[in-house]
């Protein structure tokens, strides 16, 4: 009994079926996590670029 109960844990230990969803899930869910806790910063950043191309764009319109 105790071997097959050792062996059956052995193979789920070494079963790697499913394990790429789980580490894109996780990937994904710390990407969420910091874009949250960085929503301020990042929205200054995009802002920023954004009005930079607005003025660049404007620039060379004008000239």
């Amino acid at each position: 009994m105790i071997p097959n109960v050792n062996h059956g844990l052995q193979k789920f230990w070494k079963e790697e079926e499913g394990l790429g969803t789980l580490e894109m899930i996780l990937i994904i869910a710390i990407l969420i996590a910091v874009a949250i806790i960085f929503r301020e910063q990042i929205s200054k950043i995009i802002t920023g670029l954004l009005d930079k191309a607005d003025q660049k764009s404007n620039d060379f319109m004008d000239s």
